[in-house]
Parts: C-alpha cells; structure tokens; sequence
C-alpha cells in the first residue's frame, strides 16, 4: 500500500452544473405481455402490476389520454384484451418536478474516481418526482460538455456508487470506470456483511476498506461521550413508500453506528456528534440517532424509538394528481428536508491504485464546534 494522500476542497475548488429547466422530459415506460398475463385487458394490466404508481381512475385517465399504445398504436379502450408478446409502452407527461439545488462541488478526482460535495435538496438517483433534478444528471450532462468540448476526452459514465438522503449533505462517491464501481460496490457490500457476521466494533474497523464519518445535530443532550448503536433496521409499510419505510425493527438487518459526542448545548438542549457507520442501510443515522431518544433536529419523519412519526399502515389516498398519480402523502416521507446531516470524511483504499485516500467536506456553519467555527473566522489567527 503506498503512502496516504489527505484531501480536502481547496478555497477555489471547482464547481460544475446546469440550471434545471423548466419542464422535464417526461418518461417512457416499455413492458411485454407475459403468457401468465394473456387475457388480461390493458386496465387490469396497469392497475395490477403499477399499483403504487396511481390509483385505479388515474390510469383510466391515462389511457383515455392517449399516453399508452400497445403494439406502437394509441389503445384508448381500457377493456381491450391482451395477448402473449405485446409490447406495451405507458409515455409519462413531463412535469415540474420541486425546486433542487444543481450546483455540485468537486472534492476529488482522477481518472478513476470523481467525489462531489452533495448539497442537501438534491437527490443522488432518480426516484418519485425527481426524474431529471439528480446528481447523475447533471454527471452526465457534465461529461457531455466535456466530450463536445474537447475532441480527444476519453468519455466516462460517472455513476454515483452509494447514496445519501435528500436532506443529507456531503461527500458522495461516484466511479468512472466498471472496475473502479465494481471494487467500491464490493467494500460496501463487505462492509455490511462484516457487521452481519456479528464482529466487534474495533474488528468491522481493521476489516473495512472504506470508512465513512458523518456530523449530526441531535435533540437532546448524550451524557455519554460514545455510545454504539447495534439495532437492526427493516421494513414497513407505509402510504407514499412503495418499497416500504426504513425503521427500527428487532426483525430487521444488522446494523451498527458509532456515535462519538462533539459538543453539548445545555441551553439549546441539543449535542453535536460524529457517527461512523460500519453498515450501510438506507436512512441508518436517522434511525439509529432516533431509536435512542435523539433524533435529528429538524427531522420531519423519524422521531424516538426509530419510528416514523405519525402514519396508518391501512390508509391509502386514492385521489390523484392530473398526470393520474397519486397526490403527494400528508404523512411525511424519506425525502423531505429540514435536519443537519453531513457526510463529512471518507477514507478508503483506492480501488484501482490501493492508495490510502482522506476526503473531507466542508462542514455548514451549523454542524462545526464552537473552535472550528472561531478557527474559520476570516481574523482569527
């Protein structure tokens, strides 16, 4: 292993992205009649398999609306029959999707690796109302600039190799080649099956080859200075998830979260923390930080005991939007904003070098000590 390279953003570090249009694209959405599916008529097909994507009367809307042909016609007869090999396509509206940051920072990069500075806002993968305003968006229209802009650019298909929440702020790796996204893939997977094997904290540590550091605001003052969280996390269901919620559950998947306290505000009633992960599972801090009575400051969806905050699990709105969706969830959802959650510092062996790499990320105002913050002051010496 050759000798560690520390990296941080630099004052004048380079920032790439376009302003979003108004309007996105659109979608288009091809599927084949199975033999099990013969017979089945083109509303039975679309209400059955796309359930959670509208409601009954909204794809009875979008047939009439002549947004679905079978066999490359305009079918507006929900009852017509189905056979075995017809190629169905369902052509999604464009629409407006909600306001995201588009802006994206570069921390690091060479020929294999790229890691950006996520805004919070901005979602990493497209998902939900957010089909255009993601990160692999503006990475690709950024890799097209480049290759149109020069003519001897080796052209790369960045893609994000894990992800952050939406509210969720800070470092995000992406890979440039196969074999650099394969060999990352592959210490996050060994990362979570160590946890799952049931090692200790100070073994998952030697045993990992990535590592990631993450600053919190908490409700809430810790009395301890560290505290390791072991519970496990699965799924429920719940309106507006199709996958199902992320929660505590004693019958969920192993997961571990180190929590190191940084700054306590009596006044406030509120601690600043580190936490590094040894697992990966989706809204993990969150959770974690909830399920032991201190959940994010802000946080819309998660509150003591890792739950989500208010929901019935048998309530499902079946009015729609115009495109014929389902109208947005009263409850909140995984995606909303509003807490302080920083992907802060990775450290990983480079997967194609084997380089040992430090990435750091700025951190926002709020999420710094009182001493980087005095530190940081344009006076202090």
């Amino acid at each position: 292993m050759s000798k560690k390279a520390e990296l941080a953003a630099p004052p004048s570090a380079a920032y790439f992205g376009e302003p979003w249009p108004e309007f996105n694209d659109g979608l288009t959405y091809h599927d084949m009649v199975r033999p099990i599916d013969a017979g089945l008529t083109l509303i039975e097909f679309y209400s059955r398999k796309y359930k959670s994507s509208a409601p009954l009367q909204g794809w009875l809307q979008r047939i009439q609306n002549k947004q679905i042909t079978v066999d490359s016609k305009v079918v507006t007869i929900p009852d017509t029959e189905l056979r075995a090999g017809t190629e169905l396509v369902y052509h999604r509206l464009p629409w407006r999707e909600p306001d995201a940051p588009y802006l994206l920072q570069v921390l690091f990069e060479d020929d294999y690796l790229i890691a950006l500075n996520k805004p919070s806002g901005l979602q990493v993968l497209p998902g939900g109302l957010f089909q255009q305003r993601t990160v692999l968006t503006q990475l690709q229209w950024h890799v097209s600039k480049l290759t149109t802009s020069s003519s001897g650019c080796r052209k790369t298909h960045p893609v994000p190799v894990h992800r952050l929440g939406r509210g969720t702020s800070g470092i995000l790796l992406c890979a440039k080649t196969k074999l650099a996204k394969s060999r990352l893939a592959a210490y996050f997977a060994e990362g979570t099956s160590v946890v799952e094997d049931k090692y200790t904290n100070s073994e998952c540590k030697k045993m990992r080859k990535i590592s990631k550091i993450y600053r919190a605001l908490v409700s809430g003052v810790i009395d301890m200075d560290e505290v390791l969280i072991k519970q496990p996390i699965g799924t429920i269901k719940y309106p507006g998830v199709a996958k199902g919620l992320y929660v505590a559950s004693p019958s969920g998947k192993p997961a571990l979260s180190s929590v190191h306290v940084l700054e306590r505000d009596l006044e406030n009633k509120s601690t600043l923390v580190q936490v590094e992960i040894q697992s990966g599972r989706p809204h993990q801090i969150r959770i974690h930080l909830s399920f032991i009575g201190l959940p994010l400051i802000g946080d819309p969806l998660y509150v003591s005991g890792g739950q989500p905050k208010c929901f019935d699990p048998e309530l499902m709105d079946e009015s729609f939007e115009k495109d014929g969706g389902y109208q947005r969830p009263e409850n909140p959802v995984p995606g909303d904003c509003g807490y302080n959650l920083h992907a802060h510092q990775i450290v990983l062996i480079h997967p194609i070098t084997n380089e040992l790499i430090k990435i750091t990320a700025p951190l926002p105002s709020i999420l710094q000590t009182r001493e980087e913050r005095k530190a940081n002051q344009p006076n202090s010496s």
